[in-house]
């Protein structure tokens, strides 16, 4: 298939699966060049294209991206190295979503706050009286 057919079955732009290429995440297996130099891409490149998302929809760089698809196709890893990798990956995220937390907590204080500045400003000063307090432990 050419490579704006690839491009619409899976959702991405002309420029991403170029990039993807240019990237080593997508080699001859993938995509060969016809002898008027066009692009056509297997079947193959769309499993592959498929598996890319799927890492990246849990946050893998690019480098995380081109050492995972290493190793799925050498096949070098044990699997206990993966469940490690899994589990590292899992705490990352973790770790995010707990920075995250910590924002929308900060966030919904201060939605509060200007909001209760808007219909009962004495009961606003009270509220940051009582954050300056609290933070200052």
């Amino acid at each position: 298939m050419k490579i704006q057919e690839l491009a619409d079955k899976m959702g991405l732009t002309i420029h991403t699966i170029r990039y993807y290429e240019k990237e080593g995440l997508l080699d001859d297996r993938h995509v060969r060049r016809e002898s008027n130099n066009y692009r056509n891409y297997s079947d193959e490149a769309v499993e592959r294209l498929k598996l890319i998302k799927k890492f990246q929809s849990i946050g893998c760089s690019l480098a995380e991206l081109k050492e995972v698809l290493q190793d799925h196709d050498a096949n070098t890893h044990t699997n206990q190295q993966i469940i490690d990798w899994i589990r590292g990956k899992k705490k990352e995220i973790e770790g995010k979503k707990e920075e995250y937390d910590h924002m929308l907590v900060t966030l919904n204080w201060m939605l509060e706050y200007r909001t209760l500045l808007m219909v009962d400003p004495q009961k606003a000063q009270e509220m940051l009286k009582a954050w300056h307090a609290g933070s200052s432990d």
